[in-house]
Parts: structure tokens; C-alpha cells; sequence
């Protein structure tokens, strides 16, 4: 699956099992769940991408891996 490389912007690949994200363009690699934290710390319209996981986000921004349980 395509999605968009977080560092250089252009075509990125996701692995079919969501476990990989590959950039050939500027040779970038992370597991799909840094790819989710990086993007939204980086960028303040997905800042509460990781609070949908944990949970209420009222009065904050975003929350971390740790609380996806």
C-alpha cells in the first residue's frame, strides 16, 4: 500500500501486514507504530491520532505508545 514518506514527502510503501514502512526515495524504514507516533507528533491536525487509541484526549494533545493498551 502507498502512504506518504514522513521525511521526504514522496511515495512511501506499507507492508501488506502493517509491519513496515519503506521509503526508497530517502532510504527511510520503521515499524508502521513509529511511523503512527512520528507523524503525529510532527503534525499538529494529527496530534490526537494516538489519543484515539488510548482513549478521552480532553485537555491533551496526543498520547504515547504505552498507553495503546
Amino acid at each position: 500500500m502507498k502512504i506518504k514518506c514522513p521525511k521526504c514527502k514522496e511515495d512511501a510503501e506499507l507492508a501488506p501486514d502493517f509491519s513496515l514502512v519503506t521509503c526508497t526515495k530517502c532510504n527511510l524504514e520503521m515499524s508502521y507504530g513509529e511511523y503512527v507516533r512520528y507523524i503525529a507528533h510532527s503534525d499538529a491536525k494529527y496530534s490526537d491520532i494516538l489519543g484515539d487509541y488510548a482513549g478521552s484526549t480532553e485537555g491533551q494533545t496526543s498520547g504515547s505508545l504505552d498507553e495503546w493498551d
